[in-house]
């Protein structure tokens, strides 16, 4: 392969034009050709072919080591590469090399093995790696994940230890929008809050109370971005005046689990009405979702351990306690407690 960049180099050098008109699949056969002439008087010869098209790689040699063609028109090293589930690999193909062209001025060519410049994975209608050929050792995505390659690329469902490690790497008020919990599936259209009917807008609103409880009671100004970005990256659904849709509504008096009358805000008259809903997405919903979204240990009882969350978003000890209450009162009635 080194043998294989001299040789496009020296090509690029003494006529780079050549080079500047050449389309994707145009390169794939430069590539090839420098290949077959380097594979002169070495156990390699006669061995090389292109197959292309949707094969991966596009060259192949003794039916074992494969060669991917890439390249950009910019003067970098980085472009978007192949799909990580690899389903066209060619049969008995062990070991890839990837060929790069920067066809830009000036004109270079620079081979490496595939995984090592292999940055991360970007999305476009299915996760791909990114491709960064000035990549030190120990930066490919596969360092990163702690994993091998060959490892990876012969898991059964690769993209879910892909989005486990971005999401152990977003940041607060982030999320993956193109990768939902094992459970979930992700809508490929968007829709307004508004235009929803209001038997799906309460199964929602459900929803966002079990999966985030500060939703009921803090004070954090903050409060709704988990639930926003919960509608938009998993639901396809955007609300652009959540806190609206969820805050409204006032005060009311409501009864504890100990008779006592409490003034609480209107959320939890929401909850009372919603809790067939809620007794069943406590119920039901698989435990890595409760997991990712209350993080820490599930409970057996999740009610009580869902009750413990929300009445944990505040300080005011009167208020737990009335709250607690309430919420105990809600569920004993639903016969869910």
């Amino acid at each position: 392969m080194g043998n294989v960049d001299k040789h496009l180099n020296h090509s690029a050098n003494n006529n780079s034009s050549y080079f500047l008109k050449r389309s994707g699949t145009d390169l794939e056969k430069d590539v090839r050709d420098a290949a077959i002439e380097c594979a002169k008087h070495t156990k390699f010869e006669g061995s090389i072919q292109l197959v292309s098209g949707i094969s991966f790689p596009d060259i192949i040699a003794s039916k074992y080591f494969g060669i991917e063609v890439k390249s950009t028109l910019s003067n970098n090293w980085k472009t978007i590469g192949n799909s990580i589930l690899e389903t066209t690999r060619v049969d008995e193909i062990e070991r890839v090399f990837l060929t790069f062209g920067k066809l830009g001025q000036p004109v270079e060519f620079l081979s490496r093995p595939y995984e090592e410049c292999l940055s991360g994975v970007a999305v476009t209608h299915y996760p791909r790696y990114q491709i960064d050929m000035s990549l030190k050792d120990g930066e490919s995505i596969f360092d990163k994940m702690g994993i091998g390659y060959d490892e990876f690329r012969s898991m059964p469902n690769p993209v879910t230890s892909v989005a486990e490690y971005y999401k152990s790497q977003l940041k607060q008020g982030e999320s993956l929008w193109w990768a939902g919990g094992k459970n979930e599936s992700i809508p490929i259209t968007a829709r307004l809050w508004r235009t929803l009917k209001a038997s799906e807008k309460d199964e929602l609103e459900a929803t966002i109370y079990v999966y985030f409880p500060e939703t009921i009671m803090s004070r954090n100004q903050f409060k709704y971005d988990r639930a926003t970005l919960w509608l938009a990256t998993q639901k396809g659904i955007i609300n652009a005046n959540v806190r609206d849709s969820f805050s409204s509504g006032g005060r009311e008096m409501m009864k504890t689990i100990d008779g006592r009358y409490v003034e609480m805000p209107a959320v939890f008259r929401k909850i009372a009405e919603h809790i067939d809903y809620i007794g069943e997405i406590l119920a039901f919903t698989p435990s890595s979702i409760f997991i990712d979204n209350w993080g820490g240990k599930i409970h057996s009882n999740r009610v009580k351990q869902w009750i413990n969350l929300v009445i944990s978003e505040t300080n005011d000890l009167s208020m737990r306690r009335n709250a607690k209450g309430v919420l105990e009162k809600i569920f004993y009635d639903a016969d869910l407690l």
